[in-house]
């Protein structure tokens, strides 16, 4: 069954339009990796600064797979879009908490609701 990563990101005000375009630019970046299945960028809406990155995998092992592989080399700088001189841009969130979750239900559009 899938799991579900919630990257729980503080992000100030004055930093919310940075962190925006960062996901924006690199928006494919996961898109291709085995097991990816889905990705949304939450923007809080009632007087928080708490952003949820959302994703979803086929499995836990395709999910270390991409933060061993894609995403480390994108967070070291391997992929370009680094700072001038190369040094990296300063993280918009001032904090980061990572829940995980297994899907055990699930529905969609014109789903039969199934009791229990």
């Amino acid at each position: 069954m899938s799991v579900v990563k919630i990257n729980v990101l503080t992000v100030p005000a004055e930093q919310r339009e940075t962190l925006e375009k960062r996901f924006a630019s690199r928006a494919h970046a996961v898109e291709n990796s085995d097991g990816f299945e889905w990705f949304e960028l939450l923007r809080p809406v009632e007087g928080t600064d708490t952003y949820l990155v959302y994703t979803r995998w086929r499995d836990e092992e395709s999910f270390q797979a991409w933060m061993e592989g894609p995403r480390k080399a994108a967070h070291h700088g391997e992929g370009g879009g680094g700072g001038e001189g190369g040094e990296r841009p300063r993280p918009a969130a001032t904090d980061s908490t990572l829940w995980s979750f297994e899907v055990v239900q699930q529905a969609g559009p014109g789903s039969k609701g199934g009791g229990a």
